[in-house]
C-alpha cells in the first residue's frame, strides 16, 4: 500500500498486469477500514495482498464506498459483501438497484466486451439490498475513520458520486477528474451508455468548488494542484469532442469512425508519453470505446 497521509493509503491493483491502471484508496481509523472503489474482482488477489500488508484482512472491512458502478470500479462489491455480510455499500440511487440485480448492467458490458468478460472483470455478484446505503449527493458519510462530503457529479455516469474528504483535503473523483498516469496528459474517458460533457463540465465545477488541495483518481493515484488537474481535464474535453465531431463528419463507416478517433489520441499519446504509456492509458480507458461514447453523446444532442 502506498500511503496518502494518516489513515489514508492506496493499493495499486495492476490490472491486466498494468501498474497504475487501477488504483482502490483505503479509509482505516478507528471506526474501521472502508475502500473507495474496490475495483474488479479479477484484481481481488492484489486487493486482498495490499490489504495484507497493512495488516487489513477481509473481516477487518466495514464500508465499500463507490464513485459508481462501472465493472473497473464495482465489481468486486458483491464478492466482498460475500466474504463480510456486515460491509456497508455506498452508491448513488440511480446505480444502486443494478447493485443490487447486475443483470442489466452486465448485459451493457457484455455487448462491449463480449467473450473478454471474465477475463478482464471476473464475476459480479449481487449486493443484498440490506447492505446498501443509498445517496443522492448532498450527505455526509463517516467511515473509515473520516467524514466524508458526498456529491453528485455525472458526466461521465449518471450515477456517478465524488467525495471530500475535508479534514485531509483529498476528494475522491472516481472518473470525474479523468484519467491520469505519470504525466501532464489528462484522458477523457468517455464510454458509453451516458456521457454528458455538458453535466461533466458543471460536475468539474462542483468538484472545485470544495478547493481541494488533493484529488484522488480511480486510473490513477493522487494529483495537486487540483485546479491545475481540473483544467487540463476540461481542455481534453474540448478537444475530445472536437475529435468526435470530425470523425462523424468523415464518409466513412463508423468502424472506420471509432479507428480513425482511437489512432488519434494514441498517435497523440505516443508522442507525450512514448508507446508503452500510450498502451497503459489505453488499458486504463480505452480509445475506442472512448468513441462509442462521445458519438453516442454527440448523436443524442442531434448536431453530429
Amino acid at each position: 500500500m502506498m500511503t496518502l497521509g494518516p489513515g489514508l493509503s492506496f493499493i495499486d491493483l495492476q490490472f491486466l498486469d498494468t501498474p497504475r491502471a487501477i488504483a482502490t484508496a483505503v479509509l482505516h481509523g478507528p471506526g474501521g477500514v472502508a475502500l473507495v472503489d474496490p475495483g474488479p474482482s479479477s484484481t481481488l488477489p492484489a486487493l486482498d495482498a495490499g490489504l495484507a500488508t497493512a495488516g487489513i484482512a477481509p473481516s477487518d472491512l466495514t464500508a465499500v464506498i463507490l464513485t459508481h458502478i462501472h465493472l473497473d470500479h464495482a465489481g468486486a462489491t458483491g464478492t466482498l459483501v460475500r466474504r463480510n455480510p456486515r460491509l456497508r455499500v455506498y452508491v448513488h440511487e440511480q446505480g444502486a438497484p443494478h447493485m443490487a440485480d447486475p443483470a442489466k448492467l452486465l448485459a451493457s458490458a457484455t455487448r462491449l466486451y463480449g467473450d473478454d468478460m471474465d477475463r478482464l472483470w471476473g464475476e459480479f455478484l449481487p449486493v443484498p439490498v440490506a447492505s446498501l446505503r443509498v445517496l443522492a449527493g448532498g450527505e455526509r458519510i463517516e467511515e473509515g475513520g473520516r467524514s466524508l462530503e458526498v456529491a453528485y457529479t455525472p458526466g461521465h455516469a449518471s450515477h456517478h458520486v465524488s467525495y471530500f474528504c475535508r479534514e485531509a483535503g483529498i476528494a475522491f473523483v472516481g472518473d470525474t477528474a479523468g484519467v491520469r498516469r505519470d504525466d501532464a496528459f489528462v484522458l477523457t474517458p468517455t464510454p458509453p451508455p451516458d456521457i454528458d460533457l455538458a453535466r461533466w463540465h458543471e460536475s468539474l465545477a462542483l468538484i472545485g468548488s470544495w478547493n481541494p488541495p488533493t484529488l484522488f483518481l480511480t486510473h490513477f493515484g493522487a494529483w495537486s494542484p487540483a485546479g491545475v488537474h481540473l483544467a487540463l481535464l476540461a481542455e481534453n474535453m474540448i478537444h475530445i469532442e472536437r475529435l468526435g465531431r470530425e470523425s462523424l463528419a468523415l464518409d466513412a463507416t463508423d468502424e472506420a469512425r471509432e479507428a480513425w478517433f482511437a489512432a488519434r489520441i494514441h498517435d497523440e499519446l505516443v508522442r507525450q508519453v512514448g508507446t508503452a504509456g500510450a498502451q497503459a492509458y489505453h488499458v486504463a480507458g480505452r480509445f475506442d470505446l472512448g468513441w462509442r461514447g462521445i458519438a453516442r453523446y454527440i448523436r443524442k444532442k442531434g448536431t453530429g
